[in-house]
């Protein structure tokens, strides 16, 4: 087995448990990393919704025109906060926005057994403030953030409290059983914002292969470079010097001698090959002369 050969196996072994180690810490990392991008994502969506649930309170409601004995669903913050969001997945289908609630107004707001889980685990512990998991869909797992609603402004029970209470357009919108019996800093639904896992999954391996890919690359060319240089610094002198000791062995002594610049191991051997060469020259001369 030649000297390239043990070298080149020595390179490819080396590489192969770098690539494999190297591999394994950036899949599970970039999966991590294009998860947390994913969730990132969904907190400015609910930012946003939460920012239209403000302006729709703020500067639309009260500039509605509304008929005597109309309602108008569109001065409900909820209502226009979920109908932007459905706006929005016409760009960006993967991504899907519900404001999910126990007893909603609306009944397409109300929470699937899932969802009803992740309010009650909002209302168990009030310190929650987010939280976030993979479910399992008929499509294949979906990511998904959820952040308690929280009853803060006491204007709201004046259309929750009673049917009595609320607007008489409203109750006969949605009827006297929906939407009622809220109370003043209770957690009546939660924000969620689902993602399917085939999307941060896509991205990750996506930047995985690319990364695997221009790694490999690399290899390839410091693979070659290294094979150049070990076949011009050490490989050709080596098998020089190798050819002219037959030579020399079979009493040829009319080869040139080597360069002796140089300080590396290979000039040394030069070196050391030339002084070996005089040597054997002087002493086949004395036994000439005898």
């Amino acid at each position: 087995m030649g000297l390239r050969l043990k070298f080149n196996l020595v390179l490819l072994v080396v590489f192969a448990l770098g690539l494999g180690i190297t591999g394994t810490v950036s899949y599970e990392l970039l999966h991590k990393n294009a998860r947390e991008e994913v969730l990132r994502n969904a907190g400015v969506m609910m930012e946003a919704a939460l920012s239209m649930r403000a302006y729709t309170v703020g500067q639309v409601r009260d500039k509605l025109k509304v008929e005597e004995g109309e309602f108008l669903p569109q001065s409900v913050p909820a209502f226009a906060a979920t109908e932007i969001m459905n706006l929005l997945r016409k760009k960006y289908a993967d991504y899907s926005y519900k404001e999910a609630a126990l007893n909603p107004t609306n009944p397409r707001d109300r929470a699937v057994e899932w969802e009803t889980d992740v309010v009650n685990s909002f209302r168990a512990n009030a310190a929650q403030t987010e939280l976030s998991g993979v479910r399992e869909t008929p499509t294949g797992p979906s990511l998904y953030l959820a952040r308690p609603f929280l009853i803060k402004d006491p204007a709201c029970l004046a259309c929750h409290t009673t049917p009595d209470m609320a607007p008489e357009a409203m109750v006969k919108l949605y009827g006297p059983n929906n939407g009622f019996g809220w109370k003043l800093g209770e957690v009546i639904g939660a924000q969620v914002v689902s993602v399917p896992m085939a999307l941060p999954v896509a991205n990750a391996n996506s930047a995985f292969v690319t990364f695997m890919s221009s790694l490999t690359a690399v290899f390839f060319v410091l693979f070659v470079i290294l094979n150049i240089m070990l076949s011009m610094l050490i490989v050709k002198p080596i098998t020089l010097m190798s050819t002219a000791a037959n030579k020399i062995s079979t009493g040829d002594l009319e080869i040139p001698e080597f360069s002796e610049k140089g300080k590396d191991e290979v000039s040394l051997l030069g070196k050391s090959f030339n002084r070996m060469r005089r040597s054997l020259e002087k002493a086949i001369r004395l036994i000439d002369e005898k």
